[in-house]
């Protein structure tokens, strides 16, 4: 038993090495090694067992295709380099209510029904929120200037949008992997349970994502309008 949860100790170097921002590569590949070396599996294959450098290349050759948004970046540095922050700032000036915060419900919900049509338009952070959302998002506020701290809180408020719209839109999707996996994992223990199934618990839970998302943002717009306006 305390072998097995000594087992867990990859878990911890993850927690603490994210905890200290260090270098999130590093920290899973070393996080791994020491799991390995704990469940006693050797560093390079032998005759009897598969070594712990071939489960890390094995593993990163197995799921290279997360790493095809790379291939995206010189595009958006182009367009960066083109005005399209600009643009799409001067786009939502164009809409007198628009708001940070009811510009990100929008597009949370936009980034759900991608899900439910099981679209993968690459990841959305570096394709969307840092070129589109983000600038379009500090231009929404456009009555005063915003100091640094509530850059951050619109910021983070733009991840959490594209999180909260990317998980749970996915799941809403018998074709998607996260679905697959999970049923696939359920019926490895014994459980007959179909994608579609799945997919009816998932509706709820992305449905209070959406509502629970929502106050967040309207709470951000009700935060960032309480600042009194500064003295000129």
């Amino acid at each position: 038993m305390k072998d097995d949860s000594l087992r867990l100790i990859g878990v911890a170097i993850v927690l603490v090495g994210l905890a200290m921002r260090l270098r999130p590569t590093i920290v899973v590949v070393v996080a791994g090694i020491v799991t390995g070396v704990v469940a006693k599996l050797p560093l390079v294959t032998n005759d009897q067992q598969e070594g712990i450098l071939e489960i890390l290349g094995r593993s990163f050759v197995e799921n290279r295709l997360m790493t095809l948004f790379i291939i995206t970046l010189p595009a958006i540095g182009l367009m960066e380099r083109f005005g399209l922050q600009v643009q799409a700032g001067h786009v939502i000036r164009r809409f007198g209510a628009a708001s940070v915060g009811r510009l990100l419900i929008l597009y949370q919900c936009f980034r759900v029904l991608v899900g439910v049509l099981g679209l993968r338009l690459g990841a959305g952070h570096p394709t969307f929120v840092r070129p589109l959302i983000y600038p379009m998002s500090i231009a929404a506020k456009r009555d005063r200037e915003l100091d640094e701290r509530e850059i951050e809180l619109i910021k983070s408020a733009n991840a959490a949008s594209e999180n909260y719209g990317n998980f749970y839109g996915q799941n809403l999707n018998p074709i998607m992997a996260g679905v697959l996996l999970v049923a696939t994992v359920m019926k490895g223990l014994g459980y007959a349970v179909s994608t579609w199934r799945l997919v009816m618990f998932a509706i709820p839970v992305a449905t209070a994502s959406v509502l629970l998302g929502a106050i967040q943002f309207l709470l951000l717009d009700r935060r960032l309008r309480r600042r009194p306006r500064e003295e000129p």
